[in-house]
């Protein structure tokens, strides 16, 4: 009995070894303490499309097979990605519609129009500016010293990335990335959070963009978010409804900052943890997109996607009912063994390496992967030119949530070349 009691008591113990219809994979902690990887294997290997019955969210399935999630996300006709895409629901009095948690139409109406501002066509002009600014972050760090790389690196590159993709001010671009943790540390993904200063940040995040907008849509169409929404006839009125203008610059600015924040730092890490991968990086730097993609496996910036089932649907032998939240797990999907060859291994000369869940698939696949990429292909690319390697001076600090796999402290020194 004691043993028992003990397994109960403790998340990580409970899910590993306890009776697997106890297993609840949206515990925060596992993904703080880095269990989630040997929980997910335990479900891909025992139970792939899991029913958790109880919950801090209520009842959901989890779907943990690679190609299980690509046939739910899909099929937006039955998952429809309609008011929530993370595992809890968001408060009645704070709902902020925005395209990503909406099905058709109006889902495709408000997409296409923020489009433009990360199409092929723009990649080439952002290239040049991108590969300045790395060089001016990386050329303004300190060598020699012990720093967080989180900090000087992985936000204040995504942060510049955002404003230009905004025309944010940028004295005030700071902003952005606070604004973007206020968004995901929610009680929704398991994250500790004051709720109603949570909706009071939140409002003066709404009460600046709507300024801008005003702003946009009283000048000439950019190819900015703000511009592009305002000037659209199908969007231009959404200034009308705040909480839809503040749920789509919510979802622009935590689409923008997390998947390329995350990997940044991520690949630092895994390299670190990895050197035979680090020194064949360095011995052919033509590996550098392939590793791109690797470390955007590996990491998983966004750990979940929620859908709602339409329809009674039958997927790995079980029937998922009309009305149940589905749970999409892109980190375990990403280290399917049936899939992906030796998933737990980290590979910069992986074949296939683009073949990952991360960026979703259907209808809501991330818009913004190729900017995420390149941003990720520029900045190694000066890595390798100005430093032997980045050597990890402690084992970093996580974030606490079950959607955001990220951190908030990596302490690091630069090793110059010689």
């Amino acid at each position: 009995m004691a043993d028992t009691m003990q397994i109960s008591d403790d998340p990580i113990e409970r899910n590993l070894k306890g009776p697997i219809e106890d297993v609840d994979p949206s515990e925060a902690i596992l993904f703080e303490s880095q269990a989630y990887h040997e929980v997910f294997r335990r479900l891909r290997r025992e139970d792939p499309v899991h029913y958790t019955a109880k919950s801090a969210f209520g009842p959901y399935w989890s779907i943990t097979k690679f190609q299980d999630i690509v046939t739910v996300d899909s099929n937006h006709k039955i998952f429809s990605s309609d008011r929530d895409i993370v595992i809890g629901d968001a408060p009645e009095d704070f709902e902020t519609p925005m395209f990503i948690s909406m099905d058709q139409p109006k889902h495709d109406v408000q997409r296409r129009a923020a489009q433009p501002a990360v199409a092929p066509t723009q990649l080439s002009e952002l290239e040049t500016l991108i590969r300045t600014r790395v060089c001016n972050i990386l050329d303004s760090l300190p060598v020699g010293e012990t720093f967080n790389w989180v900090d000087k690196v992985s936000i204040e590159l995504t942060t510049q990335m955002l404003a230009t993709l905004f025309d944010f001010p940028f004295e005030d671009r700071h902003l952005l990335p606070y604004w973007s943790d206020v968004t995901t540390t929610s009680e929704t993904v398991g994250a500790d959070a004051d709720m109603a200063e949570r909706a009071r940040i939140l409002g003066e995040c709404l009460a600046y963009f709507t300024e801008l907008w005003k702003d946009r849509a009283a000048k000439p169409r950019q190819f900015d978010f703000i511009s592009l929404l305002a000037h659209d006839p199908e969007t231009k009125d959404m200034i009308n409804n705040p909480m839809e203008l503040l749920g789509n610059m919510m979802l622009l600015i935590v689409g923008g900052n997390d998947t390329t924040r995350n990997s940044i730092s991520g690949g630092v890490y895994f390299l670190n943890k990895n050197p035979d991968q680090y020194e064949k990086l360095k011995a052919n730097p033509d590996l550098i997109p392939n590793m791109v993609s690797e470390i955007i496996r590996y990491q998983t910036p966004l750990a979940h996607m929620r859908r709602n089932a339409l329809e009674d649907f039958e997927l790995g032998g079980k029937t998922i009912k009309k009305g149940d939240k589905v749970v999409m797990w892109y980190a375990s999907g990403n280290r399917d063994e049936d899939v992906i060859e030796d998933p737990d291994a980290f590979r910069v000369d992986r074949e296939r390496a683009r073949h990952h869940v991360s960026f979703g698939f259907g209808i809501h696949r991330c818009m913004g992967n190729r900017v995420a990429e390149m941003q990720l292909r520029i900045l190694w690319e000066e890595i390798l030119a100005r430093f032997d390697r980045i050597e990890m001076m402690a084992e970093p600090t996580r974030v606490r949530s079950n959607f955001v796999t990220g951190y908030t402290h990596l302490p690091v020194r630069l090793h110059p070349k010689l």
